[in-house]
């Protein structure tokens, strides 16, 4: 059996095997009409369907005829007392009422993904966002919308933004600054960069360090490919603090670099949150002064995002307003 169902056209094909015989349906019947019939049918009065269908009485009788005649079947024995299906109307009874529930559960996903409850978000995010800002996103997006999957994939910051531009990724959680002017942005979590020691090193032990500390140091650093404007801001603030860093390794993400510095392979500036990852090996301690801050955004295609994108961008507003 086949069901093509329309916005206001149906038209149903079925096959009766015993007598290998094909039914079309009239393409000239709507879903209206099949209504009208269910509800006289189940009925068996006239009077109560039209009652149940808050139409008057007289135009139901001729709304049955008409689907009679464009069928060419009759579909009910009448008499003056009495009202009963046909054996063409019972088979007919049972094909309507899956096509209008079909239409129905059309009808409603649809609406459920135009208000952005469902669907798939494909959604990017790098790897210091997966200590708070992921977990908690995803929580109260699948809180908002159950219906709705979310794909995610690590990447760094400026795989993200170009695959937001090409349309690969519908949003993702990026580092901030950015620089793209199809890309919009929400600030979801601001954050102070820490120092990240081996356990041994002679500076494990204070509780507070000034930048310049680390002058001579051998620095382990993300690429600056990765996200070339936060990049720069860390080598600014270095090169304020009086040296030029000496990168002797770089790494992709932040992880891989607290890794690196408990190999005892150099120090770096993480994220705090990333003091959360409880790296054997490592010390982290705070910067003395004003320091550098990072922020994590989520970040989309400025121009027609889908309902399920910008429903994720309103949760994520929600989950983290703007700061004033």
């Amino acid at each position: 059996m086949t069901h093509t169902v329309g916005t206001s056209r149906l038209y149903v094909q079925y096959t009766r095997c015993e007598y290998n015989e094909t039914t079309v349906i009239s393409p000239d019947l709507e879903l209206r009409h099949l209504r009208y019939f269910v509800a006289v049918a189940e009925e068996l009065h006239f009077g109560r369907a039209a009652a149940r269908l808050g139409i008057a009485q007289p135009p139901l009788s001729q709304q049955i005829k008409r689907i009679e005649r464009l069928l060419d079947v009759e579909l009910f024995r009448r008499t003056r007392r009495h009202v009963e299906l046909t054996d063409v109307g019972v088979l007919l009874l049972g094909e309507a009422r899956d096509l209008l529930a079909h239409a129905s559960r059309v009808g409603e996903a649809i609406r459920h993904a135009a208000a952005g409850n469902a669907g798939t978000v494909r959604l990017g995010f790098v790897g210091s966002a997966t200590h708070e800002v992921l977990p908690m996103l995803l929580r109260r997006f699948r809180e908002d919308s159950p219906d709705a999957r979310v794909v995610p994939s690590e990447l760094a910051t400026t795989e993200q933004v170009a695959a937001i531009s090409a349309g690969t990724l519908d949003a993702g959680l990026v580092r901030m600054p950015i620089a793209s002017t199809e890309v919009a942005t929400h600030a979801l979590m601001e954050e102070p960069l820490v120092i990240v020691l081996p356990d041994f090193h002679p500076l494990a032990h204070r509780r507070r360090l000034p930048l310049a500390a680390l002058a001579g140091e051998a620095f382990v650093m993300w690429g600056r490919q990765l996200n070339p404007l936060f990049h720069d801001e860390v080598i600014s603030a270095c090169l304020e603090a009086g040296f030029s860093p000496n990168v002797t390794q770089e790494a992709g993400e932040m992880p891989t670099i607290v890794s690196l510095v408990s190999a005892g392979l150099g120090v770096s500036l993480v994220p705090a949150s990333m003091e959360r990852q409880r790296t054997s090996g490592v010390v982290y301690v705070p910067l003395q002064g004003p320091g550098v801050r990072i922020a994590i955004a989520l970040a989309w295609r400025r121009d027609q995002p889908s309902p399920l994108v910008q429903h994720l961008v309103r949760v994520a507003r929600a989950t983290w307003p703007a700061r004033r």
